[in-house]
């Protein structure tokens, strides 16, 4: 194991490529894929004097996980809004894989939104030693006071465009991704206006009948949030939320596998749906992941979390997951017959097209940026990197 640096090879590993899962080597320098060698050759003699040698021992190579909807982890929150708690974090999820996230909010005041794009910028200014930050994803507050979920109905309004305009001026292209009710008054205008500035606008946490998420995806809209929790059901009358989601291909589905939330068959249901490259693995990992069960906090509400179910105490509703991205591969891996490079795209190449960046990450090609994970043939994680640099190196 090791390669601290940003310049080594890694052999003997069936690497998940786009397409396929190529048996062979993995050659990074400077940060980046410089070299895939598939087949018996495992990599030039050069190369392997040359630079610091990983055995794979037979395991998988995937590109890093990117998970666009996770508040925390190992008993810190994005709400605390302090570097100490994204350190914890990012370290934590960088040990299940993953090496992007978005900083995903809850409902709360105006200044306490203000509070988290504050950390999370001040954070992004600094080296990032972990799981990097890409952003902010604001879940709410401008949700539906029917679906709140486990978001606090005192927080909930009606969207301010006044106030994205704020913040997007204050923090440019710190924010990435909102989620609203696209039925609330005002939504189709912030859409809009997000839209033009290349912010993904997603549909959650609302009431929306068909028609009202057409109209919002023809604004702009082109993600949902865990998809089928907290939105209005399908019916073969009224389609609600959920039916537009299923049959608009503009609009890519999050999906939290971890047993809990989506039903199996609900969930190949949605791959049935949908278009391969809509469907986006995420955790909506809370605090509580990769603790003991116990109580918790989850945007100033009491979570209790019991055999790795997180509910609120008051109202029972579900509050987030334990789930790690890791696991979230796993329990598809167990539940659907997708073959791992389809997997992979549901938990890495997905979130970077919808975020834009993938040109730079979310896939194993020469060029891209070295966001690796090493898993043994169980699928646990042994080392993570980004661009190149080890974050995370299981103990033998």
């Amino acid at each position: 194991m090791t390669a601290n640096s940003a310049n080594w090879i890694i052999r003997n590993i069936n690497i998940v490529l786009e397409d396929r899962v190529a048996t062979g080597s993995v050659i990074v320098q400077n940060g980046k894929i410089a070299q895939i060698i598939s087949g018996e050759a495992n990599g030039s003699a050069a190369a392997a004097e040359e630079l610091p040698l990983i055995d794979g021992q037979g395991g998988f190579l995937f590109p890093g996980f990117i998970d666009v909807h996770v508040h925390g982890g190992y008993g810190s929150d994005f709400m605390d809004a302090s570097q100490e708690s994204y350190h914890t974090i990012t370290k934590f999820h960088a040990s299940q894989g993953t090496t992007g996230m978005l900083a995903t909010t809850m409902t709360a005041s105006k200044e306490e939104i203000e509070a988290v794009l504050h950390a999370v910028s001040e954070y992004r200014s600094n080296d990032m030693p972990y799981a990097a930050l890409l952003g902010v994803h604001l879940e709410g507050p401008f949700i539906s006071e029917k679906w709140p979920g486990a978001q606090n109905p005192a927080y909930i309004k009606t969207p301010q465009l006044e106030w994205m305009q704020e913040w997007h001026s204050k923090w440019p292209e710190l924010i990435r991704q909102l989620t609203l009710a696209p039925e609330k008054s005002g939504s189709i205008e912030t859409i809009a206006w997000l839209a033009e500035r290349g912010i993904n606008t997603a549909c959650g946490h609302t009431d929306a009948v068909y028609e009202e998420v057409i109209a919002a995806a023809d604004a702009g809209l082109t993600q949902a949030v865990h998809t089928y929790n907290a939105m209005r059901g399908l019916h073969h009358r009224e389609p609600g939320t959920l039916g537009a989601v299923l049959t608009d291909d503009r609009i890519a589905a999050e999906l939290i596998a971890d047993g809990i939330h989506v039903h199996p068959a609900a969930i190949r249901l949605v791959l049935a749906a949908k278009p391969l490259d809509k469907v986006i693995l995420i955790t909506d990992a809370m605090a509580a992941a990769g603790m003991p069960d116990g109580e918790y906090s989850l945007g100033g509400l009491a979570v209790i979390v019991n055999e790795g179910e997180a509910r609120l105490r008051e109202g029972n509703a579900l509050a987030g997951s334990c789930l790690t991205m890791i696991g979230a591969i796993r329990y598809m891996h167990e539940h659907t017959n997708l073959p791992l490079e389809q997997l992979s795209r549901l938990a890495s190449g997905n979130a970077a097209k919808q975020l834009g960046i993938s040109d730079r990450t979310g896939s194993i090609a020469c060029g891209k940026q070295a966001d690796l994970v090493w898993t043994d043939a169980q699928l646990q994680v042994k080392q993570t990197w980004v661009q190149g640099r080890s974050v995370f190196e299981a103990s033998l």
